[in-house]
């Protein structure tokens, strides 16, 4: 029995909590303190949970323990639950919900939501992969040097060759956690085993490791960043790339042997079998981890059927589509059209893969330039388009956006993933910098983390039903402006909202139905036009991230679910008469930072409530 309340009871608690007059019981002063309290208490405990995460400090812009990695023990966790129990405890103790102002009653709620999500989680904590294809500690852990670790001086350097003599130990507590994984029968797929010892050993190939005479991909980053030192000579240059090259040889290499190792001995106990269904509680697991991502309480059944209604309703509109364009033949021969016909793909080569990023440049400058149509409040930080690096591009997803730093230091990054050509269509082009780059993840994240006001815990982190749902929301809001006015680049973006339909069916299918990895790529063969890669890399992603591709569409549906029930209510838009301004609807979408889909819906009716009212 869950010894929390249910989202709905909690809010009628909140609402409770929140009435009973508050204005003739509290004076403003009083609820400028109280709320004062409250946000010092937020701020207090953000900062400890930062303070125990150096990765995230790095991620932050901070400096104080930039030679140091997370402790990722199963102690630490433990002492990570302690402290939220302890929070908790200590916010409903000496916080009065009701005397708050209302943006600090929504951090309140905030804070009670994700208190109890690490809670309920905490049972669960070991039924993931910390290795896998997507986000495995073995490619995350040189990606985080590369892309997160700035070197802006000799002491940051110094950091960094910390940082890689730490790796060992990092390596030694993930191989504890593998094996007590391993004792619970909680073991990768065995289809996962060759992308990851192979992706490792790509970490270990190169100078010092052997006399290629090419560097490794961490000497390399470290050597160009050491190069760019302003304020060092090169006698200095030349003594810490010596001290990089010695925690090579002598922590890294080590560490990826170790792995390497352990990986060869699971691979010989791994099953065929795809889905958490196969752990001891694993519909249980699954449930919750429908819970977590969806922030509903939709079941496996119901999102399957949502997908497949959703599917169904896409496919008409290709239809459409397939005529428009004059194409003789049914659904299934236009997908193989789409899939294979040279026209729609760049060349394999270094100018093909050089056009498509320049393609994508073009697209979000394109839309840069149209925001003021679409939003009010606009964020401060640039983006960058980048290709995902050699070293983890094999088995890394199509494409994925990295936040920019708080201090401006670094810009958002969209990350195409351009190992294969043939995966990334050009007419998939516009829709896929749209979710990943403006008006999508960019705008919400970068927007997120400027706000002023709310408590830093509210910048950083999230749902991501109401992330990748905003960010799919986003591929379709420019159709409205007049973008995809090429045909075939609008089968494209309902190419990508049919994958996320299909995510619903297939990630349901794989881990509560028993779908088999065969049965659930022969499924998004038949009824999806991606390409053969996608559908392998897209399977092996749903398998190893139970339920988190479930997000996009139900985050979806319910943006596009209260842009409606607004507009009806408010009349129409001003161009008919009525009330409704989209650009004021989406910045209340995202004025407060991530939150779960309940409360994203009862900030959106009270939006209406008081535009009623003006």
């Amino acid at each position: 029995m869950n010894r929390f309340l249910p989202r709905a009871a909690l809010a009628v608690l909140f609402t409770l909590l929140a009435g009973a007059t508050r204005a003739a019981t509290y004076t403003p002063e009083q609820i400028a303190a109280e709320s004062a309290k409250a946000n010092a208490f937020f701020e207090r405990v953000f900062n400890e949970s930062v303070a125990r995460s150096p990765e995230m400090e790095s991620q932050l812009g901070i400096k104080q323990d930039q030679d140091k990695w997370d402790d990722d023990s199963d102690a630490h966790q433990t002492e990570d639950l302690a402290l939220t129990v302890e929070h908790f405890a200590e916010l409903k103790k000496t916080i009065n919900f009701a005397a708050l102002n209302h943006q600090t009653q929504l951090s309140y709620r905030l804070f009670v939501s994700r208190a109890e999500r690490g809670i309920e989680g905490f049972k669960w904590r070991l039924y993931n992969y910390p290795v896998n294809q997507m986000f495995g500690v073995h490619s995350g852990t040189p990606a985080f040097l590369i892309n997160i670790h700035r070197i802006g001086d000799v002491k940051d350097a110094e950091a960094y060759i910390a940082r890689l003599n730490g790796i060992k130990a990092k390596f030694d507590g993930l191989v504890i956690g593998l094996e007590e994984r391993r004792a619970k029968g909680i073991i990768p797929p065995k289809f996962v085993f060759p992308l990851v010892i192979d992706s490792a050993r790509n970490i270990i190939t190169g100078e010092p490791f052997d006399t290629s005479g090419k560097p490794s991909t961490l000497l390399e980053d470290f050597s160009k960043k050491v190069a760019k030192l302003p304020d060092a000579d090169q006698a200095t240059k030349d003594r810490l790339v010596a001290g990089a090259k010695l925690a090579l040889t002598g922590s890294v290499k080590p560490a990826y042997d170790e792995l390497i190792a352990e990986l060869v001995a699971l691979e010989k106990v791994a099953t065929t079998d795809d889905g958490v269904w196969k752990f001891e509680n694993g519909a249980d697991y699954y449930n919750y981890a429908l819970r977590r991502t969806t922030t509903t309480d939709l079941t496996a059944d119901q999102i399957h059927a949502i997908g497949l209604k959703e599917v169904a309703r896409i496919h008409a509109e290709m239809e459409q589509v397939k005529v428009q364009v004059g194409f003789q033949g049914d659904l299934p021969a236009f997908f193989k059209y789409m899939r294979e016909d040279k026209q729609f793909y760049f060349p394999n080569t270094p100018e093909g893969k050089a056009a498509y990023l320049e393609g994508a440049i073009k697209i979000i400058d394109t839309m840069r330039g149209r925001l003021d149509e679409l939003f009010i409040t606009k964020p401060k930080a640039m983006i960058f388009v980048k290709a995902v690096e050699p070293f983890r591009e094999r088995e890394s997803g199509g494409a994925f956006y990295e936040r920019p730093a708080p201090d401006g230091s670094r810009p958002g990054t969209y990350y195409v993933n351009l190992y294969q050509m043939d995966s990334v269509p050009k007419y998939e082009m516009e829709a896929l910098a749209y979710h990943e780059g403006i008006p999508g993840h960019h705008m919400q994240i970068a927007m997120a983390q400027e706000l002023t006001g709310i408590p830093k815990f509210r910048k950083f982190g999230g749902y991501t039903a109401y992330i990748e749902g905003w960010g799919l929301y986003c591929e379709r809001i420019p159709k409205e402006m007049g973008f995809y006015s090429d045909p075939y680049a609008n089968f494209g973006r309902l190419s990508m909202e049919l994958w996320r339909a299909a995510r619903l069916v297939v990630d349901t299918g794989l881990h509560a139905k028993r779908w088999t990895r065969q049965q659930t790529m022969d499924w998004l063969r038949t009824n999806t036009p991606n390409s053969e890669r996608d559908i392998l890399t897209e399977t092996n992603r749903y398998i190893v991230m139970a339920g988190q591709a479930t997000a996009y569409k139900i985050g979806m549906l319910k943006i596009l679910e209260l842009r409606e029930l607004a507009t009806k209510e408010l009349g129409g838009t001003k161009a008919q008469g009525g009330k409704f301004d989209v650009r004021e609807f989406h910045d209340v979408v995202l004025k407060d930072g991530a939150v779960p889909l309940d409360i994203l819906e009862e900030n959106v009716r009270a939006w209406i409530e008081a535009k009623k009212k003006a």
